[in-house]
């Protein structure tokens, strides 16, 4: 039962995209297991980027059928846009793409709600996709499954189910996003294209795993934005975690015989929250165009900073990590000293050598940093270990050190070709 999971072990914008698409070539089914649209995973093929928000990353692959899992939720417009995309580059998806009849709607209420919930005090920096009012439904047992929308009477009855709870409990909303004919009358369009690719994924990807067939999960976001695990309240609203991964599919977490995390040669993160090793000022922002760090679904540009051995310490440990990859190696040519934070200083406490899961501790935490010297070439032409300088080598040393764990990949571009394989 070949099943593979590929999480990130950061704040999400690791590169899982550029990994998932590599290791497809490998899949015969590749899972979106959580998140929504607030996701932007980057392939780049032959020189032409593809970006996916809720498509799973095998999509490029002719030979994988890819499958939206229960534990995502969806924008019905978001989604057909991105197939509507495909199409036009000649992506065949047709008889390809799968949706778990247990995936909940995004609708105009969640959307209209986290725009006006995020202008205010205790905002935490979404994407504004309605993806955590679509959850919050979800758990709060008043969400719509897409096996719902199928059917129109019964998409109704939820619908006005879900209006009568809201005026309880919800400041005014305008009429159009929680009226029940006016909600339909814009989702309709979607529900003939959609049936066809509805129905019980979990128990198609329970029998296709018996029966052998490769399997690769692909997580959105990442560890620190894990609703569990992460930097809370400054999270996504799912199990961005490994864990995610058999709950969001469907598949039983003893078939997962693999999970693979995904880092960055340094940290990013985007919104909100305790960054402990950020760089401000001019550094970071150098840091940041020569990277290219600006989301690819918002457009914000990121925060960034140097790799904090703490968090990927943590993300080894809650994702049970096997492996890593580490992309974006490229990106710190030129610098001539490099930092890995190894412990923290809070005060009040003893020195920090674990990731605190207390968010006044993050907010309050100064970096202890071993030190590395850089290297100045060009290494996007790398494809062996030996192509790259000892400096560049030594630092990967101690990445797989801090982790504990061995390194499998190295990216040093964003192209497909532009990876090394350990």
């Amino acid at each position: 039962m070949p099943v593979r999971l590929i999480v990130g072990a950061q704040w999400g914008d690791e590169g899982k995209g550029k990994i998932v698409d590599l290791l497809s070539d490998d899949a015969d089914y590749v899972v979106r297991y959580q998140g929504g649209a607030n996701a932007g995973h980057t392939v780049v093929v032959n020189g032409e980027t593809t970006i996916l928000h809720l498509i799973p990353s095998g999509i490029l692959h002719p030979n994988v059928r890819c499958v939206i899992g229960n534990g995502v939720v969806i924008n019905l417009e978001v989604f057909f846009k991105e197939l509507d995309k495909l199409a036009e580059k000649n992506i065949a998806w047709q008889g390809r793409m799968r949706v778990s009849e247990r995936a909940h709607l995004i609708l105009p209420a969640h959307r209209a709600m986290e725009e006006a919930e995020e202008k205010g005090p205790g905002a935490v920096g979404t994407t504004l996709r309605g993806i955590g009012p679509a959850y919050r439904d979800k758990m709060a047992r008043i969400g719509i499954t897409i096996g719902e929308f199928l059917h129109r009477n019964r998409f109704l009855e939820a619908l006005e189910r879900q209006r009568t709870w809201r005026e309880r409990t919800v400041p005014v909303l305008p009429k159009k996003a929680v009226d029940p004919e006016a909600v339909e009358a814009e989702l309709a369009p979607f529900r003939e294209r959609i049936a066809p690719m509805v129905g019980d994924t979990g128990l198609e990807l329970y029998r296709a795993a018996r029966e052998g067939k490769r399997i690769l999960l692909e997580g959105a976001q990442g560890t620190m934005l894990d609703v569990d695990h992460g930097t809370y309240p400054y999270v996504t609203s799912s199990s961005a975690t490994a864990g995610g991964g058999a709950t969001g599919s469907g598949i039983p977490p003893r078939f997962i015989n693999e999970v693979m995390g995904v880092t960055k040669a340094y940290t990013t993160r985007v919104g909100l929250g305790p960054f402990p090793t950020e760089m401000l000022g001019s550094e970071g922002a150098a840091l940041r165009d020569q990277g290219a760090e600006y989301g690819v679904t918002t457009g914000r540009p990121r925060r960034c900073g140097w790799l904090d051995g703490l968090a990927l310490r943590h993300a080894v440990r809650v994702n049970g990590l096997d492996k890593l990859a580490v992309t974006k190696l490229d990106v710190l040519s030129g610098w001539p000293t490099l930092k890995i934070a190894t412990a923290y200083k809070v005060s009040g406490c003893d020195l920090v050598v674990e990731f605190p899961g207390r968010i006044d501790f993050l907010e309050r935490a100064e970096p202890l940093y071993e030190e590395f010297p850089g290297w100045s070439e060009d290494i996007s032409n790398a494809r062996s270990w030996s192509d790259l300088p000892e400096t560049a080598r030594n630092y990967l040393k101690r990445i797989q050190e801090i982790a504990d764990v061995p390194i499998a990949l190295v990216s040093v571009g964003s192209a497909r070709d532009q990876t090394i394989a350990l």
